[in-house]
């Protein structure tokens, strides 16, 4: 269906002869210096130390010459005179480079740690790249063979680029590089404009100006291509941008009616070539709330040759005053001719604010200065018939009638497919209602856990209840979607063992069986889960068969706490089985061992959390927040919420864990910014890269200390880990109980609750929870780091479409979506993100792998 859709819009594109908008999020080709489109004669360089190293070897991952460009002279930190430059022969929109140093079989050790890039869009004219903060220096390699792929934010338009290597003491250095993006077919070189203007706004203002305006800025824009050329459509809201870190406004260019007499902004647009133009798009903010609204009117005037066109061509808009979203208004340019365009936009109200404007059209055909010379006329062909004049009309008529023939049949297929899913649908409301028992969620009737559970009997056995039911309403009994229990017959891989082990423990009567561990394959802890219903909904680990034998051992001495002793300061949250409460407990040091070590005066009270249980739950729940109580007294590691002590005597019953003074990670990071020039201006509070990567680490070690009980946490994210002093953190439970991270829970059927954007596709699809799956959120929780938890994971889709995802991922035919790559987030780091997503379980590394790389990345 969606093949035919696209199919479809290629023919009508064909048929209007059009081109579109770019889009840098698909804009991501490379142009040919490792795929040998782009020939040696276009890569050139300012020098070279040989023959065997001349620019012509500067193509990334190949191995020819000795390995790669590498300048005549060593590298010094004032001399950028040394570059490789590569022609693209036409104007590209380019939004990626991949740089590699000289590997060269294994002898070569030359490489660029920093680079900058200058382009130009005419050979002449060479602009320096600068990203949306203003550095030029663009982060390198690190050793001479792997590639490290760095965005252009801004992307640039270019047909000439060059990388220029940057060091900070004298070096020889080597590049291969790769350009990745697309050709640009708008033609446009330059946009001469009124610079932007500030707003201002009660409590704030807003800047409209042209931040990557790349030409020349006084009191106009001249010669330059900048934010109405960068593929970024603006916000609804223009105070908001999709780039993190910037000022209210970056995504626009706005002007003020007050500062222009005429009522009008004119724009000129120059083009490489004459064109035949039959469409502008303007991207206009309509937010009139602000006294903001798309032009009204617009007068366009064209330029062929060398004098503009007296007659203009008008165009009015249909006003809208009732929906304030941003909108693309599309002025029909009725097949002009045209090598530069000058429009005048006239104000609707106080401020008219742009974010995008890009042309459609053809390349003149008539076009004299490029036109070859006109071939000799046979001695009885008239003038009027010289065919560089004039078209066959009738082989144009057979291609319109073949296109439209085209057209209509592929709409009659569209229009049967329409129908049969129409009718599919129908019969899968019957089936639903049908089946409307089996498609139930596996999960405990009394809570809003999302494990699965297994219930003992009286007689000591246990009745695993069914792991492989769906969840209702998640994924749709489509074609290309099945029942994660018959998923599961066709993914022996990821199947649950049909055979039963034998038991771990014999000192366990009520153990259940523990997974069987293949010969080299990473022990990952299956969920089979004692039924425990912890007090938020949820208990905190998922305590497999394996680990049952804890249950049954001598009992860990836990303190009963006078609760006279704990004062109440706030609640943290609450389940359906009691509350969590922030408290101050005093004299808590005289109820704790030797072991534990409070960085706390003995006078002074102790910020702890208490998981209270409510005093009117059943029997179940209070057996179950005993065993909860067994298992968290034996968890020991300095990064894991110990449990301090207990209530247990009188109801309501009680326990006590330590709370961290700095409160949960996702608000403590996003109550910061990283360290900058940003963070200077605004005077924000910063957290260093480097103290980032220790939190990291403290969480990957408390994970791979959980691992190594076979403890699955199934709800691992920045909400659910605690900062105290000096960066330390402790991983916790909490935030499924807190209002504050309900967007956070998918609920289904009102019952279970579950944190999709941070489970993996297995959890999802097939219910099962193991130390992979937390590998899983441990690289969304680290991507949430990277980013101060500015946005929550997948911001962009719905939850809906967050599962859609998860079928991607099982289907494995490379459409599936990843998180992308944090803007502080160094290539190493977002391999190791990627590798915690990988499809096969097995693929996944350990928390000791993870542990092990965060402490050995590069400073």
């Amino acid at each position: 269906m969606k093949d035919l859709w696209n199919l479809l819009f290629i023919t009508l594109h064909l048929l209007g002869a059009v081109t579109s908008q770019v889009n840098p999020g698909v804009c991501r080709y490379p142009l040919g210096m490792s795929g040998g489109q782009i020939q040696d004669e276009d890569i050139s360089a300012s020098s070279q130390w040989s023959e065997s190293t001349a620019a012509r070897y500067g193509r990334l991952d190949f191995e020819e010459g000795d390995g790669a460009w590498c300048p005549e002279i060593t590298v010094e930190p004032d001399n950028l005179n040394e570059f490789l430059q590569i022609d693209l022969r036409s104007l590209h929109f380019i939004t990626l480079v991949g740089t590699q140093g000289r590997h060269a079989g294994g002898i070569g050790n030359e490489f660029a740690q920093m680079y900058k890039i200058k382009y130009s869009r005419d050979g002449s004219r060479w602009i320096s790249w600068r990203n949306r903060q203003g550095k030029q220096v663009i982060d390198g390699n690190r050793n001479t063979y792997d590639i490290v792929l760095k965005d252009l934010e801004p992307p640039i338009i270019a047909r000439f680029v060059r990388f220029m290597p940057v060091t900070d003491h004298s070096m020889n250095v080597c590049m291969r590089v790769e350009l990745y993006g697309c050709e640009w077919l708008d033609g446009l070189v330059s946009y001469n404009a009124p610079a932007g203007e500030q707003m201002n706004l009660p409590g704030f203002p807003v800047y409209l100006n042209d931040s990557v305006y790349d030409g020349a800025i006084t009191y106009s824009m001249t010669e330059g291509l900048g934010q109405l050329t960068d593929g970024m459509c603006g916000l609804d809201d223009f105070t908001h941008s999709h780039v993190y870190n910037v000022w209210p406004g970056y995504d626009y260019v706005g002007w003020s009616n007050n500062s222009f007499p005429g009522g009008y902004v004119e724009i000129m647009f120059e083009f490489d070539r004459t064109r035949n133009f039959t469409t502008m798009k303007v991207h206009c903010n309509n937010m009139f709330s602000r006294h903001v609204k798309a032009f009204r009117q617009v007068t366009c005037y064209f330029r062929s040759d060398l004098d503009w066109e007296t007659t203009p061509l008008r165009f009015s808009p249909v006003v809208d005053e009732k929906n304030p979203s941003v909108r693309f208004v599309t002025v029909n340019l009725a097949n002009q001719m045209a090598s530069a365009i000058k429009c005048q936009f006239y104000f609707s109200d106080a401020w008219m604010l742009f974010s995008e404007i890009t042309f459609q059209s053809d390349t003149a055909m008539y076009n004299t200065t490029l036109a070859p010379p006109k071939p000799r006329l046979p001695t009885n062909v008239q003038p009027e018939d010289d065919p560089t004049h004039k078209v066959d009309d009738s082989n144009t008529r057979i291609l319109i009638g073949c296109l439209v023939a085209i057209i209509f049949i592929l709409v009659a297929i569209i229009i049967i497919i329409l129908w049969r899913q129409v009718w599919q649908k129908m019969l899968e409301k019957a089936t639903r209602r049908m089946l409307d028992d089996e498609l139930t969620v596996s999960l405990s009737i009394q809570s809003e856990t999302f494990a699965y559970n297994h219930t003992h009997n009286q007689s000591g056995t246990t009745n695993e209840q069914e792991s492989n039911s769906t969840y209702e309403r998640i994924f749709p009994l489509g074609p290309d979607y099945q029942e994660p229990s018959r998923l599961i017959c066709k993914l022996p891989e990821f199947a649950h063992n049909s055979e039963e082990p034998a038991n771990t423990s014999t000192a366990t009567s009520k153990s259940t069986t523990a997974p069987v561990v293949q010969d080299g394959v990473p022990h990952y802890a299956e969920a089979d889960i004692v039924n425990l219903q912890g007090v938020t909904g949820s208990n905190t680990y998922a305590v497999p068969a394996v680990t049952m034998d804890l249950l049954s051992g001598k009992d860990v001495a836990i303190e009963e706490f006078p609760r006279k002793l704990l004062a109440f300061k706030e609640k943290l949250g609450e389940g359906q089985f009691g509350e969590v409460h922030l408290c101050e407990a005093e004299g808590m040091q005289e109820f704790m061992n030797k072991e534990f070590v409070f960085d706390i005066p003995e006078d002074q009270p102790v910020l702890v959390a208490v998981k209270m249980l409510r005093s009117d739950a059943d029997k179940n729940a209070r057996n179950d927040f005993l065993k909860e109580i067994k298992i968290m007294s034996r968890l020991k590691d300095p990064n894991i919420i110990r449990l301090l002590a207990v209530c247990i005597y009188s109801d309501p019953l009680c326990m006590i864990t330590e709370y961290m003074e700095n409160g949960d990670l996702n608000q403590f990071l996003s109550r910061h910014e990283p360290e900058g020039q940003l963070a200077l201006l605004s005077n924000a509070p910063t957290v260093s890269y480097n103290n980032l990567c220790y939190m990291a680490n403290q969480i990957a070690s408390g994970m791979k200390y959980l691992s190594f009980l076979n403890f699955v946490h199934r709800d691992l994210a920045t909400r659910n880990c605690l900062v105290g002093k000096n960066y330390t953190i402790k991983i916790a439970d909490f935030g499924m109980s807190r209002n504050l991270y309900s967007g956070d829970y998918y609920r289904i059927q009102g019952r279970a609750v579950l944190p999709i954007r941070w489970m993996s596709w297995e959890s999802i699809l097939l219910g099962k929870f193991t130390t992979a799956s937390d590998v899983w959120a441990f690289g969304v929780t680290l991507w949430e780091i990277l980013t101060f938890c500015k946005e929550q994971p997948y911001s962009q889709l719905t939850d809906e479409q967050v599962i859609e995802n998860t079928g991607e991922f099982f289907r494995d035919q490379k459409r599936q979506i990843y998180l992308p790559q944090p803007m502080l987030c160094p290539d190493s780091l977002y391999k190791l993100m990627l590798g915690c997503w990988r499809r096969n379980t097995k693929e996944r590394p350990s928390f000791q792998e993870i542990h092990r790389a965060l402490l050995e990345r590069p400073s």
